[in-house]
Protein backbone atom coordinates (compact mmCIF):
# COMPACT_ATOMS: atom_id res chain seq x y z
CA UNK A 1 0.00 0.00 0.00
CA UNK A 2 1.11 3.51 -0.84
CA UNK A 3 1.29 6.65 1.56
CA UNK A 4 -1.17 7.99 -0.90
CA UNK A 5 -3.95 5.41 0.06
CA UNK A 6 -2.17 4.99 3.65
CA UNK A 7 -2.97 8.49 4.55
CA UNK A 8 -6.54 8.71 2.89
CA UNK A 9 -9.91 7.61 5.55
CA UNK A 10 -9.59 4.10 6.37
CA UNK A 11 -13.35 3.83 6.13
CA UNK A 12 -12.22 4.40 2.15
CA UNK A 13 -9.78 2.46 2.10
CA UNK A 14 -12.11 -0.37 3.18
CA UNK A 15 -15.22 0.67 1.44
CA UNK A 16 -16.70 -1.20 -1.65
CA UNK A 17 -17.74 0.72 -3.83
CA UNK A 18 -21.69 0.87 -5.31
CA UNK A 19 -22.30 -2.19 -8.14
CA UNK A 20 -23.95 -0.66 -10.73
CA UNK A 21 -25.93 -2.20 -13.93
CA UNK A 22 -24.23 -3.90 -15.98
CA UNK A 23 -23.32 -1.08 -18.79
CA UNK A 24 -23.50 -2.83 -22.27
CA UNK A 25 -24.83 0.09 -24.59
CA UNK A 26 -25.33 -2.44 -27.70
CA UNK A 27 -28.01 -4.90 -26.06
CA UNK A 28 -31.34 -3.53 -24.57
CA UNK A 29 -31.52 -2.49 -21.33
CA UNK A 30 -33.67 -4.33 -19.15
CA UNK A 31 -31.76 -4.37 -16.16
CA UNK A 32 -31.47 -0.87 -15.01
CA UNK A 33 -35.43 0.45 -14.24
CA UNK A 34 -35.47 2.65 -17.28
CA UNK A 35 -38.51 4.08 -19.03
CA UNK A 36 -38.45 2.89 -22.75
CA UNK A 37 -39.58 6.28 -24.26
CA UNK A 38 -37.49 9.43 -25.03
CA UNK A 39 -39.22 12.07 -23.70
CA UNK A 40 -40.54 15.09 -26.46
CA UNK A 41 -38.03 17.70 -25.64
CA UNK A 42 -35.08 15.65 -25.52
CA UNK A 43 -32.09 16.39 -28.30
CA UNK A 44 -29.23 14.52 -26.84
CA UNK A 45 -27.57 11.45 -28.37
CA UNK A 46 -27.77 9.20 -26.15
CA UNK A 47 -31.39 9.58 -25.20
CA UNK A 48 -32.40 10.98 -21.79
CA UNK A 49 -34.51 8.15 -20.90
CA UNK A 50 -31.43 6.12 -20.45
CA UNK A 51 -28.65 6.47 -17.47
CA UNK A 52 -25.53 7.82 -18.86
CA UNK A 53 -22.25 5.68 -17.91
CA UNK A 54 -21.84 4.98 -14.73
CA UNK A 55 -18.26 6.10 -15.12
CA UNK A 56 -17.94 7.79 -18.66
CA UNK A 57 -14.87 5.40 -20.46
CA UNK A 58 -15.13 7.47 -23.38
CA UNK A 59 -15.36 11.10 -22.03
CA UNK A 60 -12.12 9.92 -19.25
CA UNK A 61 -10.20 8.50 -22.46
CA UNK A 62 -10.92 11.97 -24.33
CA UNK A 63 -10.12 14.12 -21.39
CA UNK A 64 -6.81 12.01 -20.78
CA UNK A 65 -6.37 12.78 -24.54
CA UNK A 66 -6.48 16.22 -24.21
CA UNK A 67 -4.58 16.54 -20.90
CA UNK A 68 -1.67 14.19 -22.33
CA UNK A 69 -1.96 11.88 -19.25
CA UNK A 70 -2.98 8.42 -18.71
CA UNK A 71 -6.55 7.48 -18.30
CA UNK A 72 -5.88 5.97 -15.37
CA UNK A 73 -4.81 8.97 -13.81
CA UNK A 74 -7.69 10.73 -14.80
CA UNK A 75 -11.66 11.52 -12.78
CA UNK A 76 -14.28 13.31 -14.44
CA UNK A 77 -16.59 14.81 -12.18
CA UNK A 78 -19.70 17.47 -11.73
CA UNK A 79 -17.29 20.70 -11.35
CA UNK A 80 -13.94 21.18 -9.48
CA UNK A 81 -16.04 21.24 -6.74
CA UNK A 82 -17.60 17.95 -6.44
CA UNK A 83 -13.59 16.76 -7.19
CA UNK A 84 -12.61 18.77 -4.05
CA UNK A 85 -15.56 17.40 -1.81
CA UNK A 86 -14.38 14.27 -3.25
CA UNK A 87 -10.76 14.72 -1.93
CA UNK A 88 -11.83 15.86 1.46
CA UNK A 89 -14.09 13.33 1.81
CA UNK A 90 -11.72 10.94 0.71
CA UNK A 91 -9.10 11.93 3.38
CA UNK A 92 -10.54 13.70 6.13
CA UNK A 93 -12.03 12.45 8.78
CA UNK A 94 -14.24 14.43 10.74
CA UNK A 95 -12.89 16.02 13.97
CA UNK A 96 -9.35 14.45 13.43
CA UNK A 97 -7.87 15.46 9.98
CA UNK A 98 -7.06 19.14 8.39
CA UNK A 99 -6.72 20.80 5.18
CA UNK A 100 -4.38 23.52 4.12
CA UNK A 101 -5.36 26.88 2.36
CA UNK A 102 -3.91 30.48 1.82
CA UNK A 103 -6.46 33.33 2.14
CA UNK A 104 -7.31 35.19 -0.15
CA UNK A 105 -8.70 32.29 -2.42
CA UNK A 106 -11.01 30.16 -4.01
CA UNK A 107 -14.20 29.68 -0.71
CA UNK A 108 -14.93 26.03 -1.52
CA UNK A 109 -12.16 24.76 -0.16
CA UNK A 110 -12.74 25.93 3.44
CA UNK A 111 -16.76 25.53 3.02
CA UNK A 112 -15.86 21.51 1.75
CA UNK A 113 -13.86 20.58 4.57
CA UNK A 114 -15.95 22.57 7.34
CA UNK A 115 -19.28 20.38 6.08
CA UNK A 116 -17.03 17.21 6.40
CA UNK A 117 -15.99 17.97 9.85
CA UNK A 118 -12.17 19.10 8.97
CA UNK A 119 -10.32 21.92 10.29
CA UNK A 120 -9.06 24.23 8.19
CA UNK A 121 -5.55 26.05 8.27
CA UNK A 122 -4.65 29.27 7.21
CA UNK A 123 -1.64 30.28 5.94
CA UNK A 124 -1.98 33.83 4.10
CA UNK A 125 -0.88 35.08 0.83
CA UNK A 126 1.71 37.60 1.09
CA UNK A 127 -0.22 41.06 0.02
CA UNK A 128 3.68 42.54 -0.37
CA UNK A 129 4.80 39.71 -2.88
CA UNK A 130 2.19 40.53 -4.93
CA UNK A 131 -0.30 37.90 -3.42
CA UNK A 132 2.59 34.97 -3.80
CA UNK A 133 3.17 32.09 -1.24
CA UNK A 134 4.76 32.44 2.09
CA UNK A 135 7.35 29.78 1.22
CA UNK A 136 9.30 30.29 4.25
CA UNK A 137 6.54 29.06 6.69
CA UNK A 138 5.25 26.64 4.33
CA UNK A 139 8.35 24.81 4.49
CA UNK A 140 8.83 25.03 8.00
CA UNK A 141 4.97 23.43 8.31
CA UNK A 142 6.15 20.76 6.23
CA UNK A 143 9.02 20.39 8.33
CA UNK A 144 6.96 19.66 11.34
CA UNK A 145 3.37 19.03 9.75
CA UNK A 146 0.47 19.95 12.05
CA UNK A 147 -1.68 16.80 13.14
CA UNK A 148 -3.79 15.52 10.82
CA UNK A 149 -2.79 17.43 7.82
CA UNK A 150 -4.18 15.90 4.52
CA UNK A 151 -4.61 18.60 1.74
CA UNK A 152 -2.93 21.38 1.06
CA UNK A 153 -5.21 23.35 -1.33
CA UNK A 154 -3.52 26.05 -3.80
CA UNK A 155 -5.14 27.63 -6.74
CA UNK A 156 -2.95 29.20 -9.63
CA UNK A 157 -3.99 31.62 -11.14
CA UNK A 158 -5.39 32.36 -7.77
CA UNK A 159 -8.86 33.23 -7.51
CA UNK A 160 -9.47 36.12 -6.72
CA UNK A 161 -6.52 37.57 -6.83
CA UNK A 162 -5.65 36.66 -10.31
CA UNK A 163 -1.87 35.70 -9.94
CA UNK A 164 -0.19 33.00 -11.10
CA UNK A 165 1.97 30.95 -8.20
CA UNK A 166 5.44 29.48 -8.58
CA UNK A 167 5.33 26.13 -10.04
CA UNK A 168 9.24 25.35 -8.59
CA UNK A 169 7.79 26.26 -5.48
CA UNK A 170 4.42 23.98 -5.54
CA UNK A 171 6.45 20.91 -6.81
CA UNK A 172 9.34 21.92 -3.62
CA UNK A 173 5.79 21.97 -1.40
CA UNK A 174 4.40 18.55 -2.74
CA UNK A 175 7.57 16.85 -2.11
CA UNK A 176 8.34 18.33 1.19
CA UNK A 177 4.82 17.23 2.40
CA UNK A 178 5.13 13.62 0.82
CA UNK A 179 4.10 10.82 3.27
CA UNK A 180 1.62 13.49 5.05
CA UNK A 181 -0.49 15.30 2.47
CA UNK A 182 -1.34 15.71 -0.99
CA UNK A 183 -0.84 19.19 -2.41
CA UNK A 184 -3.74 20.08 -4.88
CA UNK A 185 -3.70 22.60 -7.21
CA UNK A 186 -6.52 24.25 -8.90
CA UNK A 187 -6.31 25.34 -12.58
CA UNK A 188 -9.10 26.58 -13.61
CA UNK A 189 -7.97 29.67 -14.63
CA UNK A 190 -4.63 28.19 -16.44
CA UNK A 191 -5.88 28.28 -19.69
CA UNK A 192 -5.24 32.12 -19.89
CA UNK A 193 -1.67 32.12 -18.53
CA UNK A 194 1.77 32.86 -19.19
CA UNK A 195 2.94 29.64 -17.37
CA UNK A 196 2.56 25.75 -18.48
CA UNK A 197 -0.16 23.59 -16.80
CA UNK A 198 1.82 21.15 -13.82
CA UNK A 199 0.17 18.40 -15.26
CA UNK A 200 3.54 17.07 -16.69
CA UNK A 201 4.72 16.96 -13.41
CA UNK A 202 2.16 14.48 -11.58
CA UNK A 203 4.13 11.35 -13.36
CA UNK A 204 7.37 11.92 -11.04
CA UNK A 205 5.91 13.89 -8.44
CA UNK A 206 3.21 11.79 -6.74
CA UNK A 207 1.72 14.11 -4.08
CA UNK A 208 0.62 16.71 -6.82
CA UNK A 209 -3.27 16.43 -7.65
CA UNK A 210 -4.04 19.09 -10.82
CA UNK A 211 -7.57 20.39 -10.93
CA UNK A 212 -8.65 21.14 -14.21
CA UNK A 213 -12.23 22.65 -15.60
CA UNK A 214 -13.83 23.04 -18.96
CA UNK A 215 -16.28 25.81 -17.12
CA UNK A 216 -13.88 28.77 -17.79
CA UNK A 217 -11.43 28.63 -21.04
CA UNK A 218 -14.03 26.18 -22.62
CA UNK A 219 -17.02 27.77 -22.03
CA UNK A 220 -19.14 24.54 -20.39
CA UNK A 221 -19.81 26.47 -16.73
CA UNK A 222 -23.34 24.87 -17.32
CA UNK A 223 -22.34 21.26 -18.19
CA UNK A 224 -20.64 21.03 -14.83
CA UNK A 225 -17.73 18.74 -15.86
CA UNK A 226 -14.34 19.24 -13.49
CA UNK A 227 -11.68 16.60 -13.61
CA UNK A 228 -9.11 15.36 -10.85
CA UNK A 229 -5.97 14.29 -12.75
CA UNK A 230 -3.32 12.11 -9.88
CA UNK A 231 -1.60 9.17 -9.25
CA UNK A 232 -3.44 6.47 -10.26
CA UNK A 233 -3.21 5.25 -6.20
CA UNK A 234 -5.67 8.38 -5.55
CA UNK A 235 -7.90 8.20 -8.59
CA UNK A 236 -8.80 4.69 -7.43
CA UNK A 237 -9.59 6.27 -3.70
CA UNK A 238 -11.98 9.09 -5.46
CA UNK A 239 -13.87 6.76 -8.00
CA UNK A 240 -14.87 4.67 -4.68
CA UNK A 241 -16.64 7.67 -3.50
CA UNK A 242 -18.04 9.73 -6.30
CA UNK A 243 -21.89 8.64 -7.31
CA UNK A 244 -22.22 6.51 -10.43
CA UNK A 245 -24.09 8.33 -13.05
CA UNK A 246 -22.64 11.78 -11.73
CA UNK A 247 -21.90 13.24 -15.03
CA UNK A 248 -25.21 13.99 -16.57
CA UNK A 249 -25.19 12.29 -20.79
CA UNK A 250 -25.62 16.53 -21.76
CA UNK A 251 -22.47 17.58 -20.15
CA UNK A 252 -20.65 14.36 -21.07
CA UNK A 253 -21.99 14.87 -25.17
CA UNK A 254 -21.24 18.34 -24.47
CA UNK A 255 -17.68 17.88 -23.43
CA UNK A 256 -17.16 15.53 -26.25
CA UNK A 257 -18.00 18.47 -28.37
CA UNK A 258 -15.52 21.26 -27.15
CA UNK A 259 -13.11 18.61 -27.46
CA UNK A 260 -13.19 17.84 -31.36
CA UNK A 261 -10.44 20.11 -33.32
CA UNK A 262 -12.84 23.02 -34.57
CA UNK A 263 -13.84 23.88 -31.08
CA UNK A 264 -10.45 24.04 -29.78
CA UNK A 265 -9.35 26.13 -32.18
CA UNK A 266 -12.07 28.33 -31.67
CA UNK A 267 -11.55 28.21 -28.09
CA UNK A 268 -7.79 29.19 -28.55
CA UNK A 269 -9.24 32.37 -30.41
CA UNK A 270 -11.52 33.37 -27.80
CA UNK A 271 -8.77 32.82 -25.08
CA UNK A 272 -6.60 35.57 -27.41
CA UNK A 273 -9.45 37.50 -27.08
CA UNK A 274 -9.76 37.72 -23.36
CA UNK A 275 -5.66 38.42 -23.37
CA UNK A 276 -6.22 41.02 -25.22
CA UNK A 277 -9.09 42.75 -23.21
CA UNK A 278 -7.78 41.74 -20.04
CA UNK A 279 -4.51 44.22 -21.24
CA UNK A 280 -6.83 46.90 -22.47
CA UNK A 281 -9.52 46.92 -19.86
CA UNK A 282 -6.57 46.85 -17.00
CA UNK A 283 -4.47 49.78 -18.74
CA UNK A 284 -7.75 52.05 -18.82
CA UNK A 285 -8.94 51.31 -15.37
CA UNK A 286 -5.27 52.06 -14.13
CA UNK A 287 -5.97 55.32 -15.34
CA UNK A 288 -9.41 56.19 -13.82
CA UNK A 289 -9.54 58.88 -10.41
CA UNK A 290 -12.04 55.96 -8.90
CA UNK A 291 -9.53 53.24 -9.09
CA UNK A 292 -6.41 52.64 -6.94
CA UNK A 293 -4.95 49.65 -8.27
CA UNK A 294 -5.48 47.11 -10.90
CA UNK A 295 -3.92 44.29 -9.88
CA UNK A 296 -1.90 42.48 -12.54
CA UNK A 297 -3.45 38.95 -13.35
CA UNK A 298 -3.04 36.02 -15.44
CA UNK A 299 -6.49 34.53 -15.24
CA UNK A 300 -9.99 36.00 -17.40
CA UNK A 301 -10.85 38.55 -15.01
CA UNK A 302 -9.62 41.50 -12.81
CA UNK A 303 -9.03 42.41 -9.69
CA UNK A 304 -9.28 45.61 -8.87
CA UNK A 305 -9.32 48.34 -6.02
CA UNK A 306 -11.55 51.59 -5.47
CA UNK A 307 -11.57 54.57 -3.80
CA UNK A 308 -15.20 53.89 -2.82
CA UNK A 309 -16.34 49.87 -4.18
CA UNK A 310 -19.79 50.86 -3.07
CA UNK A 311 -20.27 53.67 -6.15
CA UNK A 312 -18.35 51.83 -8.38
CA UNK A 313 -21.07 48.41 -7.55
CA UNK A 314 -24.10 50.83 -7.83
CA UNK A 315 -23.01 52.71 -11.31
CA UNK A 316 -22.04 49.00 -13.04
CA UNK A 317 -25.28 48.09 -11.90
CA UNK A 318 -27.19 51.21 -13.02
CA UNK A 319 -25.56 49.82 -16.47
CA UNK A 320 -27.31 46.45 -15.89
CA UNK A 321 -23.81 44.96 -15.24
CA UNK A 322 -22.80 42.55 -12.22
CA UNK A 323 -19.28 42.85 -10.65
CA UNK A 324 -18.09 40.44 -7.72
CA UNK A 325 -17.78 42.20 -4.10
CA UNK A 326 -15.11 41.52 -2.01
CA UNK A 327 -14.76 44.23 0.68
CA UNK A 328 -15.43 41.34 3.01
CA UNK A 329 -12.28 40.08 3.09
CA UNK A 330 -10.83 42.50 5.00
CA UNK A 331 -6.93 42.07 3.23
CA UNK A 332 -8.62 42.88 0.26
CA UNK A 333 -9.99 46.06 1.22
CA UNK A 334 -12.53 48.38 -1.42
CA UNK A 335 -11.61 45.59 -3.74
CA UNK A 336 -14.07 44.53 -6.47
CA UNK A 337 -13.51 41.36 -9.19
CA UNK A 338 -14.49 42.33 -12.73
CA UNK A 339 -15.10 39.19 -15.15
CA UNK A 340 -13.69 40.10 -18.75
CA UNK A 341 -16.66 40.24 -21.11
CA UNK A 342 -16.51 40.88 -24.84
CA UNK A 343 -15.11 43.75 -25.96
CA UNK A 344 -18.55 45.28 -25.86
CA UNK A 345 -19.43 44.43 -22.48
CA UNK A 346 -16.18 46.08 -21.11
CA UNK A 347 -16.76 49.15 -23.32
CA UNK A 348 -20.14 49.28 -20.95
CA UNK A 349 -18.22 49.02 -17.62
CA UNK A 350 -15.93 51.03 -18.53
CA UNK A 351 -18.02 53.55 -19.51
CA UNK A 352 -20.08 53.22 -16.82
CA UNK A 353 -17.29 53.83 -14.33
CA UNK A 354 -16.04 56.91 -16.01
CA UNK A 355 -19.97 58.72 -16.21
CA UNK A 356 -20.03 62.20 -14.38
CA UNK A 357 -21.78 61.09 -11.06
Amino acid sequence: MSWLTEIARPEIRALRAYEHAVWEPGLVRLNANELPWRVSADVSEAGLNRYPEPHPHALTAALAEFYAVPARCVLAARGSDEAIDLLIRSYCRAGQDAVLVCPPTFGMYSVAARIQGAAVIEQPLTREAHWGLDASALQGMAKSPPPGLRLLFLCSPNNPTGNRLDNELILALARAFEGHALVVVDEAYVEFAQAPSLLARIADTPGLVVLRTLSKAHGLAGARCGVAIAHEDVIALLRKVIQPYAVTQLSIEAVMAALTPGARELTAERIATLAHERTRVAATLGTLPCVRRVWPSEANFLLVEFEDAGKALARAHEARLLLRDFRGARVLGEALRISLGTPAQNDQLLASLTATP
